[in-house]
């Protein structure tokens, strides 16, 4: 049974929400939320603080006018494509006028402002993403797309090699929707579409198609997702590597910097640059990295003191790379668990105040202190470490 309304939504039924509506005709349909929003509430998918969309037969100054006149912020974030951001309290709204596109050249596309609902729908990428709802929850869905969302299946609106020209990030937003909607399942003739694309893609920045890798990478099953890219030249990667990324999933993993740790040959350097990753990222990533060599390597204590945190998703990318069987994997997880994570409990000034000098005997003496304080399962107190360093005075 398709539903005619969304019920009980939070962000429905906020007073911003609706003063935003109110404002700008809502009550006469000139105003509805679209896309993400919508299609999430009516399948219990809506993340926390997701951003809220709406299209309006208004052109972008009388949004501004009124939304101005009510006490709602306007700001004028992309009014050549119609788009302006409006606050009011904690809540953002996106607004963007009805419209069609007139010149398209896979990347960017010249558009046209209208009130055409349905001319409207049919720019849109697939048909679950052309739900709209007024401010009672009421849907308008111009072109079956509840039908597609509450089936599972991701379905680009009209043909589907029309659609990629239009923009060609679609062949791999086909590909996240499938994940994260689709059951990944993939329609036939969008599957198609995109192999017969997946070649002429180099046009794409690569801050968007990153954007679009990190999001599905966050998504709770993506392997038959990846080995369907891999297997039309999206992406690449070769069977070793989907098959760790199959087994990582398979112990629950869903951690993007340790997807992306198994799918670089060692730390991301290639990935960074492609999909232009944040440092902080890149960084967690090499992280998780480092751990899971040190544990494959059996060297626990190392793995927990060098990387902290990070050890633990560290072993599950470990067994996934090493195929370990589950009771190696739980007798490693137990073991790491009850090691500390402390610092090493002297340091240079230690040894400078007891009247080691500066230079290369110091350093190397810190280091050996260190290395017999880990191996020691971080055992040794500080006296006894104390008193290493002055047998090696």
């Amino acid at each position: 049974m398709i539903p005619r309304r969304i019920e009980d939504a939070e962000w429905l039924g906020r007073p911003a929400v609706q003063a935003i509506f109110a404002a700008l005709e809502g009550a006469a349909g000139r105003t509805r939320a679209v896309g993400g929003v919508v299609r999430d509430s009516l399948v219990g998918k809506l993340r926390p603080h997701a951003d809220i969309d709406m299209a309006t037969e208004l052109l972008p100054v009388a949004v501004m006018q009124k939304a101005r006149a009510a006490g709602i912020g306007a700001h004028p974030t992309g009014l050549d494509h119609g788009t302006v951001t409006l606050t009011l309290e904690d809540t953002t709204v996106e607004v963007t006028t009805l419209r069609r596109d007139v010149v398209t050249d896979g990347r960017r596309a010249e558009v046209r402002f209208g009130t055409d609902w349905v001319e409207d729908a049919q720019r849109r990428d697939f048909t679950l993403n052309a739900l709209y709802c007024h401010a009672d929850g009421t849907l308008f869905d111009p072109l079956g797309g509840a039908g597609d969302l509450l089936a599972g299946r991701v379905r680009f609106i009209g043909d589907a090699a029309r659609r990629i020209a239009e923009d060609g990030l679609r062949v791999y937003r086909f590909f996240r929707f499938s994940a994260s909607h689709g059951g990944e399942l993939f329609d036939a003739e969008g599957l198609a579409a995109c192999r017969a694309a997946a070649g002429r893609l180099d046009h794409l920045s690569r801050e968007r198609v990153g954007s679009e890798i990190l999001r599905m990478l966050g998504l709770p099953k993506i392997a038959r997702t990846l080995a369907a890219m891999a297997g039309i030249g999206l992406v690449e990667l070769g069977e070793a590597r989907l098959a760790m990324l199959t087994r990582y999933e398979a112990l629950g993993g869903r951690s993007v910097a340790a997807r992306l740790a198994l799918w670089a040959e060692g730390p991301p350097e290639t990935q960074r640059e492609a999909w232009r990753l944040s440092n902080a990222l890149f960084e967690e990533a090499g992280k998780i990295a480092g751990a899971a060599r040190l544990l494959a390597d059996g060297r626990l204590e190392w793995a927990v003191y060098r990387f902290g945190e990070a050890a633990v998703e560290g072993l599950a990318v470990a067994a996934a790379q090493g195929d370990w069987p589950r009771d190696r994997l739980a007798e490693t997880a137990r073991d790491v668990a009850r090691l500390p994570v402390a610092p090493l409990p002297v340091s240079g000034d230690d040894l400078l105040a007891r009247g080691m000098a500066p230079g290369p005997l110091l350093g190397a003496t810190l280091r050996r202190l260190e290395e017999k304080w880990v191996e020691s399962g971080f055992s040794l107190e500080r006296d006894a470490l104390l008193a290493m360093a002055d047998g090696a005075g």
